[in-house]
C-alpha cells in the first residue's frame, strides 16, 4: 500500500513531460519486460484457462492502472484511494447475502461525500468518475489476481497480465510517452516502475495466495489513510477536517464488511474451479484432513480410519470440506 500511494504521488512530476496515462502505460511496460525477462513464461504449457484468466486480468489492470492515475490528476490522493475502495467494499456487502451488510457501504459513502465536500461547489465530476471507475477495476483485480495466482506458479501469471495491460493501454498512452521520452525520465519511470507495478503487484498476488480475500480487504481497508498520509508529506496535499472524518469512515467501514463477511465466502467464489488449489489444503487428501480431526494418535488414525454405521451412509466426497475453492 505504501508502495503505490509513493508510486503513485511521484509519477505526478511527470504529468507535464508524458501526460498521467503516458506516464502509468511506461511503468506498466517497464514492469513488463523486467517480469517477463525473469520469468520467462511458456505459452505452450499454459492452459486456456489460465491464459484466458490472466487476459482478463491483464485488461482489468490497465483499467485500474490509467483511471486511478487519471483521477490522481485532478482530484486528492487520498479522495481518489477512499473512493477506489468503494469497489472491493461492495463486494464485500453483496457477498454477504444480509441487510445489515448495507451498512458499511453506506458508512462508507458518507464517508466518500466527506472528502469531496459537494458543498464547496469544488466538486470535480471527471476525477470522481475515474475513481469510480477504479473502484470497479480494483474489485475485480482483487479476484482476478488470487485465481491467475493459484493457476500459475511463481509470478508467470503477473508477467503475462502486465504485459496484456501494456498492449491494452496502448493505443491511448503509449504515444504521449514515447513523445515525451527523455533519458532521465526514461531513468525516472524505472525506479516508479519499481514502486508500483512491479513491487506492489507481486507483493499482492504472493498475499493472496496465502490468506483470504475478507483478510486481504481488511488490510487494504488501511490503504485510504496511508493516501491521505503519502499526499500530505509528498504532494503538500493538506486534508480538510471533513477529509480526514470521510477517510476515517471509509476505513471502519471497510474493516467492518470484511470482518463481517461470511467465512471463506470470498475465497470459494473467487477460485472455485481452479485445480491448483489442491496446494492450498494439508498433505494428503480431504477424507485424511477429516481422519485428523478424530482422537486417538496420529499413526493409529492414518493407519486405521473408523468405520461407523454414519461413516458407511456417507459418500466419500462428502465432509466438512467443500468441493473446490476451499482454502
Amino acid at each position: 500500500m505504501v508502495s503505490v500511494q509513493t508510486g503513485a504521488a511521484l509519477s505526478t512530476h511527470l504529468f507535464q513531460a508524458l501526460t498521467p496515462a503516458g506516464s502509468a502505460w511506461l511503468r506498466l511496460a517497464i514492469a513488463a519486460v523486467i517480469l517477463l525477462l525473469i520469468t520467462r513464461p511458456r505459452l505452450r504449457a499454459v492452459g486456456w484457462p489460465a491464459l484466458r484468466g490472466t487476459l482478463l486480468l491483464g485488461t482489468v489492470t490497465a483499467v485500474l492502472t490509467l483511471a486511478f492515475i487519471e483521477a490522481v490528476a485532478r482530484i486528492p490522493l487520498g479522495t481518489t484511494a477512499a473512493i477506489e475502495f468503494l469497489g472491493p467494499l461492495g463486494v464485500a456487502a453483496a457477498r454477504s447475502h444480509r441487510r445489515s451488510a448495507l451498512t458499511w457501504p453506506a458508512i462508507a459513502l458518507v464517508g466518500v461525500v466527506g472528502l469531496t465536500e459537494p458543498w464547496h461547489g469544488r466538486l470535480n465530476l471527471g476525477g470522481i468518475a475515474f475513481a469510480v471507475t477504479a473502484a470497479l477495476g480494483w474489485a475485480c483485480y482483487i479476484l482476478l489476481t488470487q485465481r491467475v495466482g493459484a493457476q500459475l506458479p511463481g509470478l508467470q501469471g503477473l508477467a503475462m497480465s502486465l504485459g496484456t495491460a501494456t498492449v491494452v493501454a496502448a493505443p491511448v498512452a503509449a504515444w504521449p510517452a514515447l513523445h515525451g521520452l527523455t533519458p532521465v525520465i526514461a531513468a525516472q519511470c524505472l525506479g516508479l516502475a519499481a514502486l508500483v507495478p512491479l513491487v506492489p503487484f507481486s507483493l499482492e498476488m504472493l498475499a493472496l495466495r496465502r490468506m483470504r480475500i475478507a483478510a486481504f480487504g481488511t488490510l487494504m481497508a488501511l490503504e485510504p489513510g496511508i493516501a491521505v498520509v503519502i499526499g500530505l508529506l509528498l504532494l503538500a496535499q493538506l486534508p480538510a477536517a471533513w477529509q480526514v472524518v470521510g477517510v476515517a469512515l471509509v476505513v471502519i467501514a471497510g474493516v467492518g464488511a470484511q470482518r463481517t463477511a461470511p467465512p471463506g465466502t470470498a475465497a470459494q467464489t473467487a477460485n472455485a474451479g481452479t485445480p491448483a488449489l489442491s496446494s492450498a489444503l494439508p498433505a494428503g487428501n480431504a477424507n485424511d484432513c477429516r481422519a485428523d480431526r478424530r482422537p486417538g494418535p496420529r499413526w493409529a488414525r492414518r493407519a486405521a480410519p473408523a468405520l461407523t454405521p454414519g461413516a458407511l451412509r456417507q459418500p466419500v466426497d462428502g465432509g466438512a470440506f467443500p468441493a473446490s475453492g476451499s482454502r
